[in-house]
């Protein structure tokens, strides 16, 4: 198995929508690196190297000079970067236009169609960075699969984009998001020595609070926030049932020797302010004692420590930008002696 370090850090948010012209800013990684964290998670759209409207398979080599240059910045700073196809041939957990064909639903051809691009890409991907060490260097298959009640689905596609990487480059790290949006550990793939992603999203009402792209079923309770939360069905949502619901049903892969990492997790600026770092603290208190590293979404944006909007938050002046001092106090408070480094 591949035993990875707890590394912590942030997601870079710049190629998600594969909006063009993007590029990665190597101030995140200078700032990153500053305040002592260690990862960097991408995440993905295949649109900025390709047109799906035309030949999906069709790669432009040319686009992928920013993550050339954030691959570059990841070495130069210490942070150790993790490349994410947040959209993947045929699937998307955001709404927008449609795939061509669809990795998850529709007839069975059209399926298997946007699996040949999506091992298309990876295997290009595995093949133009497999000289950068795993040490430096990880892949992250797909961003949160849908919620299915036959998981034999993701894992076909699981196998199938694992095995067009390692042809490439076989002894690369490989990350695989958990089923159901990244929130369910699959024991299924436990022999292929990946690491498993999981999701820092509960309760949503805390994490999401106000979210319009979050549908209204995923919500605990509208009620007023609080933390702890007493949910609509009598739940009290506090560190106890935290760990029961994101630590304790990974404990099965886990003793089995998997590396567990938390690849996406964070509160919405709608939150107050003080609820948001209440519920913050247990989680990372959490992890700590699981041992396991996690990547904030975001480092600049409605869920990061840089440029928030935050309306009660009194902002540090930052570089040109605003800085929630206490947000990043906290998240720095839970860095592992062996990745804290120098104070700002």
């Amino acid at each position: 198995m591949p035993l990875i370090p707890a590394r912590r850090g942030f997601n870079l948010t710049e190629l998600v929508s594969g909006s063009r012209p993007a590029r990665f800013f190597e101030s995140d990684f200078e700032w990153m690196a500053e305040w002592g964290f260690d990862f960097a998670r991408l995440p993905l759209s295949y649109w900025y190297w390709t047109k799906p409207a035309g030949d999906w398979l069709a790669i432009e080599p040319a686009q992928f000079a920013p993550v050339d240059e954030a691959i570059r910045w990841g070495r130069r700073y210490g942070v150790h970067v993790n490349l994410c196809l947040h959209r993947i041939p045929g699937y998307c957990i955001n709404e927008g236009p449609g795939e061509p064909f669809q990795l998850f639903s529709g007839p069975t051809d059209g399926r298997k169609k946007a699996l040949e691009a999506a091992v298309h890409h990876w295997g290009y991907i595995a093949e133009r960075y497999k000289e950068h060490p795993s040490s430096e260097l990880s892949f992250d298959l797909l961003n949160e699969p849908p919620r299915m009640k036959d998981r034999s689905q993701y894992v076909e596609v699981i196998r199938a984009l694992v095995a067009a990487i390692r042809e490439k480059d076989s002894d690369r790290v490989i990350y695989v998001d958990g089923a159901d949006l990244g929130q369910t550990p699959l024991p299924e793939v436990v022999d292929l020595d990946v690491v498993q992603s999981t999701r820092g999203y509960l309760p949503k009402s805390v994490s999401h609070h106000t979210a319009a792209w979050v549908p209204k079923d995923e919500f605990e309770t509208f009620g007023p926030l609080t933390w702890p939360l007493i949910d609509d069905f009598g739940r009290l949502w506090n560190r106890d049932l935290l760990h029961d619901e994101l630590i304790q049903k990974w404990k099965r892969i886990s003793d089995a020797g998997v590396s567990i990492h938390v690849g996406e997790w964070g509160c919405h600026n709608a939150a107050p302010h003080w609820i948001a770092l209440a519920w913050m603290s247990d989680l990372l208190a959490l992890w700590n004692e699981a041992g396991w590293g996690w990547a904030l979404w975001n480092l600049r944006g409605s869920f990061g420590v840089v440029d928030s909007g935050r309306a009660d938050v009194r902002y540090a002046p930052f570089r040109g930008h605003q800085l929630d001092r206490s947000m990043l106090d906290l998240l720095r408070e839970n860095l592992s002696d062996s990745t804290r480094r120098s104070t700002m």
